[in-house]
């Protein structure tokens, strides 16, 4: 029986994970649930799996799930407020697994607690990955931790290596000529860059394959997800940047794949569900049943690929700038495409300000660093505070 923590439990990868486990109940067991501030959902969570903790980052909302539980008296789940307290249950003794599905920075640190605790993460959240790549790889290799990546194109490309690539990367690495991380194009592929001005939050989050939440969503709009997924690919597979390469597959049935030097090329084929890298995640090194539904060939009636447009999705080429600059600069690219988005959401901006503000964010950059948590953290910080003065007392751009 493995101890599950899961950060981020009343999100999309939160709950396909939930569902996931449901299937083993003598497999796996839900030790600790953690989320931001949703009282309702955490609390249905808590009534049905009956956690040993259950996490709120608001200490607020964590005062109310206490309160509300006491009127359940088989429930005996101790309720805890805060961030650090997510960093507790990651690293708990009898956390076996972490699902670190936090969206954003915001879960850089309870991952990277996880990571020097040595558990198994299941990484689902890429931006810590992105903010500190090498201090969290060394954090993994220091400890003896498990790093499996959730995300479907990671995930696809790890189960096309023929080799654990926390071992033994180095000695295989010269075999492979390039990763391909295939990207969906989102919901404006085919939309002119011209119109980009006009779209609306819901239209930007109506993903034409996958269901996720809003900020992963408009990131998928904006293709800024496979910039974030360039540099994680980068770090997890010590890969040199010109190794990486994104190509546009709408159908989304390839989740990515890796080139060898004698031509080969091996894909990774399903139906667009995270279910099944959360069970390769949970099972690995076996496979176990995920519940997702399976390809039927039959219906597959084309396979189209074709390249990235530069020119329209800014974000990928600001992203690799950023990788290229190395220190807090991915730091900042996160930070800043998290500020655009959520002032989209809250239409402070337009669709098109987005890679602008990231563009401006990147071009200010002046800060000094040495590489720590805290000077990432620091640059993360001094960010979003100029950037969310600047959008609340002008329009963009700037």
């Amino acid at each position: 029986m493995k101890n599950i923590s899961i950060l981020g439990s009343t999100g999309t990868i939160g709950e396909n994970t939930l569902q996931v486990v449901a299937s083993f109940p003598g497999k796996f067991k839900v030790f600790a649930l953690t989320a931001n501030r949703n009282i309702h959902k955490m609390q249905r969570q808590v009534l049905e799996w009956k956690p040993r903790y259950a996490v709120l980052s608001c200490v607020d909302s964590a005062k109310i799930l206490s309160d509300n539980l006491r009127e359940h008296s088989d429930i005996t789940t101790e309720v805890l407020g805060g961030p650090e307290s997510l960093e507790f249950v990651a690293a708990h003794e009898e956390t076996d697994y972490v699902m670190a599905a936090i969206v954003g920075g915001a879960g850089l640190l309870s991952t990277m607690s996880a990571a020097r605790h040595g558990k198994r993460i299941l990484l689902a959240n890429k931006e810590s990955l992105v903010m500190s790549g090498e201090l969290f790889m060394n954090e993994v290799k220091n400890s003896g931790a498990q790093l499996l990546p959730i995300d479907s194109e990671h995930n696809a490309i790890f189960q096309c290596l023929p080799f654990d690539y926390a071992s033994s990367i180095s000695s295989s690495r010269a075999s492979i000529k390039r990763l391909i991380l295939t990207a969906s194009g989102g919901p404006f592929l085919n939309t002119p860059i011209e119109k980009f001005s006009e779209i609306s939050v819901e239209q930007a989050c109506n993903h034409p394959n996958w269901i996720m939440g809003q900020k992963i969503s408009i990131d998928s709009a904006t293709m800024m997800n496979k910039g974030l997924e360039i540099i994680e690919a980068c770090h997890l597979y010590d890969m040199p940047l010109d190794k990486v390469e994104i190509v546009v597959h709408p159908q989304s049935i390839i989740h990515s794949m890796v080139e060898y030097i004698d031509g080969s090329v091996m894909a990774q084929l399903g139906t667009p569900d995270m279910k099944i890298p959360i069970a390769y995640g949970l099972g690995w090194p076996e496979r176990i049943f995920s519940g997702a539904d399976f390809l039927d060939f039959y219906q597959l009636r084309s396979l189209s690929f074709e390249k990235p447009d530069y020119d329209k999705f800014k974000c990928l080429t600001y992203a690799k700038e950023a990788f290229k600059q190395g220190g807090v600069y991915p730091a900042i690219l996160n930070a800043a495409n998290e500020v655009a988005v959520q002032s989209f959401i809250e239409n402070k901006v337009k669709f098109s300000n987005i890679p602008e503000i990231i563009e401006h964010a990147l071009d200010s950059c002046t800060y000094e660093y040495d590489l720590t948590i805290d000077s990432i953290l620091r640059a993360d910080f001094e960010c979003r505070k100029s950037l969310r003065k600047q959008i609340g007392i002008k329009k963009w751009p700037i």
